[in-house]
């Protein structure tokens, strides 16, 4: 199986600027949803849109605190999948190696000596 929808997938969540912050953020420790809007300073509902494409895009999980004296069941707390970019960093180094190996060829190509017709 090709693993092409979920790169399309992550790249299409990663697109929009709001998305790629909220990553940034979570990448030092999860969050509440609230407190990710209040930072990005985007409306809940915003933020909840937001939210859904990277939960979606597999990037992120969401959880529920833990009930104690002041729970909230309608507060969740969203953190970054330890495999959420897994299929895109494996992309990225084939690509990189395909262009590693294409600009080698051609640097051996233009540094020919003049008249080498090289070749088996």
């Amino acid at each position: 199986m090709s693993a092409a929808p979920d790169i399309d997938r992550l790249l299409t969540a990663l697109a929009d600027p709001h998305r790629r912050r909220a990553v940034e953020l979570l990448s030092n420790r999860p969050r509440p949803a609230g407190e990710l809007a209040r930072d990005l300073g985007l409306s809940a509902p915003a933020m909840s849109r937001h939210l859904r494409a990277l939960r979606d895009a597999r990037i992120i999980f969401e959880t529920r605190p833990d009930p104690g004296v002041d729970y909230d069941a309608r507060v969740r707390i969203y953190a970054l999948r330890a495999d959420g970019m897994a299929h895109l960093k494996e992309w990225l180094a084939r690509a990189e190696r395909l262009w590693v190996d294409q600009l080698a060829s051609f640097k051996a190509h233009i540094e020919k000596p003049p008249g080498d017709k090289g070749g088996a």
